[in-house]
C-alpha cells in the first residue's frame, strides 16, 4: 500500500494557501458574491469548514456520520446550501478559527487512521487516502472562486495532479449523474503539468483522447470555468460529449459557469 503522507502533505498545503488568501480580509470583503450564484467569500469558507468536520465525524464517529448522511438524502437538492448559509452567518472572526481547528483535527485524525481503512461517505466508502484527494479537489475549487473573487491569480502547482485524478476517474459518473450511458471504452488524457511534465492516463493507444494543460482540465472538471475559454482539446465523439459534461465532485452539476463572451 503507497504512503498517504505525500496527499496528507498536500491537502494540509492547499489549505494554507487559501488561509493566506483570506487571513486579512475585512469583515466586508468576506461578504463579497463569488463566481458561485448566492455565494459570498463566507459560503465558501464555511462550505470548507462543514465538509471537513463532516469528514471527521466519518473518520471518527461511524454512526454520528451515518445521521448526517440520513439529513442529506433527505434533502440532496439543499443540503449543501444550507450547511454553507448557516456557517456564512459566523462572524468571520469566528469562522476563521473554526475552519482552521476542523481542518487541523481532520489531518490529525487522516494521519492516526489505521493502514487499509475506509470510511464511509455519501457515495461508496473512502479510504483516508482518498477523502484527503476530495477535500484538496474541493479546497482548491473553493479557493479558485475566492481567488477569482478577489482579483488574484494563483500559480499552479503540482497538487493538481490529484484534482486531475479524481476528474479522470469521475469520467462515468459525470455521464451517470445525467441519465447518460457512459462510454464503454477507456479515453486517452495527456495533461501538461505545471512545471512541463505531461501526466497520462488510459491506453496509449486508445482513440478517444484528451489533451491540454492540467490547469485549465483542473477548472473544467471543478466546473470553474467554460469549456469554451480553455486549452483542452477532444479527439473522439465520446470524448467531445464528455468535455461538456465533466465534473469531478459528486452531486448534482449545477449550472457551470458561462463562457466569458456570454457572462452578465
Amino acid at each position: 500500500m503507497a504512503d498517504p503522507t505525500p496527499v496528507f502533505d498536500d491537502l494540509r498545503a492547499e489549505s494554507d494557501e487559501l488561509d493566506r488568501l483570506v487571513a486579512e480580509l475585512g469583515p466586508e470583503h468576506w461578504m463579497l458574491p463569488t463566481p458561485a450564484p448566492g455565494w459570498t467569500i463566507a459560503h465558501q469558507i464555511a462550505h470548507l469548514s462543514w465538509t471537513d468536520r463532516a469528514s471527521l465525524l466519518a473518520v471518527t464517529d461511524e454512526d454520528g456520520f451515518r445521521a448526517l448522511a440520513e439529513k442529506a438524502l433527505a434533502a440532496p437538492d439543499s443540503f449543501v446550501d444550507e450547511g454553507a448559509e448557516e456557517g456564512a452567518r459566523i462572524p468571520p472572526a469566528e469562522l476563521l478559527p473554526r475552519w482552521r481547528e476542523g481542518r487541523t483535527a481532520l489531518d490529525a485524525a487522516l494521519r492516526s487512521a489505521p493502514p487499509g481503512a475506509r470510511f464511509p461517505w455519501y457515495g461508496s466508502p473512502m479510504s483516508a487516502a482518498s477523502m484527503a484527494t476530495a477535500r484538496l479537489m474541493e479546497t482548491w475549487a473553493h479557493g479558485q472562486d475566492v481567488a477569482d473573487t478577489l482579483g488574484v491569480v494563483r500559480p499552479p502547482t503540482d497538487r493538481l495532479r490529484h484534482v486531475a485524478r479524481i476528474g479522470v476517474r469521475a469520467r462515468d459518473y459525470a455521464f451517470g449523474v445525467r441519465g447518460l450511458t457512459p462510454p464503454t471504452d477507456e479515453f486517452r488524457v495527456e495533461l501538461l503539468g505545471p512545471i512541463g511534465d505531461l501526466w497520462t492516463y488510459g491506453p496509449e493507444a486508445a482513440p478517444q483522447r484528451v489533451t491540454g494543460p492540467a490547469l485549465d482540465f483542473c477548472l473544467l472538471v471543478t466546473r470553474r470555468a467554460h469549456r469554451a475559454d480553455l486549452a483542452v482539446r477532444a479527439d473522439g465523439p465520446d470524448a467531445d460529449r464528455w468535455l461538456d459534461i465533466a465534473q469531478a465532485f459528486a452531486g448534482p452539476p449545477g449550472a457551470g459557469r458561462p463562457a466569458k463572451g456570454d457572462a452578465g
